[in-house]
């Protein structure tokens, strides 16, 4: 839990109408960058934080968060207003951000119970059009023309990742050993598309109103500038995994019993909104982000042997799915 002494008397003269006292409840998520919701007289707020101890080299980029969040205000991706960045460690620590507090309902679960199949069509389309309007933002109106890489995307993230992934890496996983494999020789060429990636497009990154619009879309960490497809990917990647608190995927549901759409109606759905001339191959994004997921978590895993997660249990708990995150990536390319 942060300084609350320390957090009231920074930020009272940083941010208009900030005072306290202040009280200060962690979220359950946030697992990457510890998240706090900040209780004043004059409202709530959420402050972002990175983590204590050592970190991977480029990772829990508060900083990154914060610039990218900022320059979407007013744009048609709807984000929290952003208020103060410090990049000071003296204050509490490590690099934070503030930024408002968003009404609106989290699902973690994509099978939305205790919604009605309508509210689950709406939000599904919600979130399909959602992702379509952040690709569709124009990188230098928006002051993010150097916000990632030249190059090819796959390409620069498949070596980031596995670089951080063998800097994480605790045993040995056949599977994830040979996906990276199958990845480095069967990156697609680069079709020159760029532009802003959120990097975990996730039913449980985003907020909606009670009628099923988007209202916020959070955990920006991972965004940078490149191929679209990836996105698209971790969305997909998601709903193959298990049901339940674990897996939170849609392995086994009747989609179209609940309202959800098929993975080929969503990638079909989304094509149209994003102008494109054919519905996307998906088998290699899709496998990317299977390997991505699980290089993370292997990240998240060692941050917890080493003392440094923002909660330990859960920490070793999701270090555990990395090889079956690998094992689903293989699968998708033996499919394909």
């Amino acid at each position: 839990m942060p300084d609350l002494k320390a957090v009231e008397s920074y930020l009272a003269p940083r941010i208009d109408g900030f005072r306290g006292p202040v009280r200060a409840q962690k979220t359950a998520t946030g697992q990457s960058n510890p998240t706090y919701i900040l209780t004043t007289p004059a409202g709530k707020y959420v402050l972002r934080q990175k983590p204590p101890g050592t970190l991977l080299k480029s990772a829990h980029a508060v900083e990154r968060e914060f610039r990218v969040m900022q320059a979407l205000q007013g744009s048609d991706v709807p984000v929290p207003q952003t208020y103060f960045l410090c990049e000071d460690d003296s204050v509490l620590g490590a690099p934070f951000f503030v930024m408002s507090f968003v009404e609106g309902r989290n699902f973690v679960d994509p099978r939305l119970k205790g919604c009605s199949v309508g509210d689950r069509a709406r939000v599904y389309d919600a979130m399909n059009a959602g992702l379509a309007a952040l690709h569709s933002v124009d990188v230098d109106a928006a002051g993010l023309s150097d916000y990632g890489p030249s190059g090819n995307y796959f390409a620069r993230q498949i070596s980031r990742w596995t670089k951080q992934y063998r800097a994480s890496e605790t045993g040995t996983i056949p599977e994830m050993d040979a996906l990276i494999t199958w990845l480095e020789g069967h990156i697609p060429p680069d079709e020159g598309r760029v532009t802003l990636v959120h990097g975990d497009w996730r039913i449980d990154n985003l907020l909606f109103d009670d009628s099923g619009a988007l209202v916020a879309v959070l955990d920006w960490e991972l965004s940078t500038l490149g191929n679209p497809l990836a996105d698209l990917g971790a969305q997909l990647m998601q709903w193959a995994m298990p049901v339940g608190a674990e897996g939170r995927g849609l392995d086994g549901v009747d989609r179209a019993a609940l309202g959800i759409p098929s993975d080929r109606e969503y990638v079909e759905t989304y094509a149209r909104r994003a102008g494109l001339a054919d519905v996307p191959d998906m088998d290699f994004p899709l496998a990317f982000s299977f390997f991505r997921m699980g290089a993370i978590l292997q990240g998240v895993k060692k941050r917890a042997l080493d003392g440094n997660a923002s909660n330990r249990e859960q920490g070793l708990r999701l270090g555990s799915f990395v090889g079956l995150f690998a094992q689903k990536g293989l699968e998708t390319v033996k499919a394909g």
